[in-house]
């Protein structure tokens, strides 16, 4: 229970900000430097108070920060708040893998049963 404890509160946040297409594809952008928010908009086919939207929702997860200085507004990733999904993922990874190990240790030990059985039988077999 105490993973779900560590990261539920930042977590679900961020999912939910990285759950749609054109916001992942913003984070993307952003990885390669800060850039203003009209340079971020062309690619998308929408309004910019439409896209507005979506860069308000990433910065209230906390994944970019945004500054305005005089008519532009800049974007900037926030690598601290990605390293939360980071940490969150490793630690998922590292359970499945645990499992994983686990389970092909069991497959192997059952595969080796099954061969000592056989043998077990042939050799039974030709003895008169």
């Amino acid at each position: 229970m105490f993973h779900v404890v560590k990261y539920s509160a930042g977590l679900d946040e961020l999912f939910i900000a990285l759950a749609d297409p054109t916001r992942r594809q913003v984070i993307r952008r952003l990885g390669r430097g800060p850039r203003s928010v009209s340079d971020l908009a062309r690619p998308f086919a929408m309004t910019l108070p439409a896209f507005m939207k979506h860069v308000r929702m990433l910065e209230a997860a906390g994944l970019i920060r945004t500054a305005k200085t005089g008519r532009v507004r800049t974007c900037a990733l926030d690598r601290d708040r990605l390293a939360l999904v980071d940490g969150w993922l490793a630690e998922q990874r590292g359970i499945w893998e645990s499992r994983t190990d686990r389970l092909e240790e069991l497959v192997g030990r059952e595969e080796d049963r099954g061969m000592d059985r056989h043998l077990d039988q042939d050799t039974n077999k030709e003895t008169p």
